[in-house]
C-alpha cells in the first residue's frame, strides 16, 4: 500500500508561482508512474501531468503545456509539480497519483493511489 502526501499549495496572485511536492512511503518508489490531477469546484477531476518511473517521459495537458513542469527524485521518493505564470482557472485542488507501471498515463482510471490533495487557488 502507497500513501501519497501533498504539500506546496496555497493563495498566490495571477503571474505568480507555485511548487507542489508528493512524497510517497509504503513502496518501492522506481515502480511507480506518478501523475498530478486536479479538480476545481463543480467540476470532474482533470489530468495535469504525469512522469514515468524514470522521469524519461512526461506528459501535459495542454491547459498547462509551457507553465508547468513535472519532475521526480526517485532518490527522495517524491513528485514535484513547478507551476509557473498562475492564471485564476489554475485554482483547483491538487491531487498527486501512482500507477503501478513504468508509464506515465493520463487517466485517472487507470492509478492505484492517490493523495489527499491540496488546494491551490489563485487570485486575479
Amino acid at each position: 500500500q502507497v500513501q501519497l502526501v501533498e504539500s506546496g499549495g496555497g493563495l498566490v496572485q495571477a503571474g505568480g508561482s507555485l511548487s507542489l511536492s508528493c512524497v510517497a512511503s509504503g513502496g518501492t518508489f522506481t515502480s511507480y508512474g506518478m501523475g498530478w490531477f486536479r479538480q476545481a469546484p463543480g467540476k470532474e477531476r482533470e489530468f495535469a501531468a504525469a512522469i514515468s518511473w524514470s522521469g524519461g517521459i512526461r506528459k501535459y495537458a495542454d491547459s498547462v503545456k509551457g507553465r508547468f513542469t513535472i519532475s521526480r527524485d526517485n532518490a527522495k521518493n517524491t513528485v514535484y509539480l513547478q507551476m509557473n505564470s498562475l492564471k485564476p482557472e489554475d485554482t483547483a485542488v491538487y491531487y498527486c497519483a501512482a500507477v503501478r507501471s513504468s508509464d506515465s498515463p493520463s487517466t485517472s482510471s487507470a492509478y492505484h493511489y492517490w493523495g489527499q490533495g491540496t488546494q491551490v487557488t489563485v487570485s486575479s
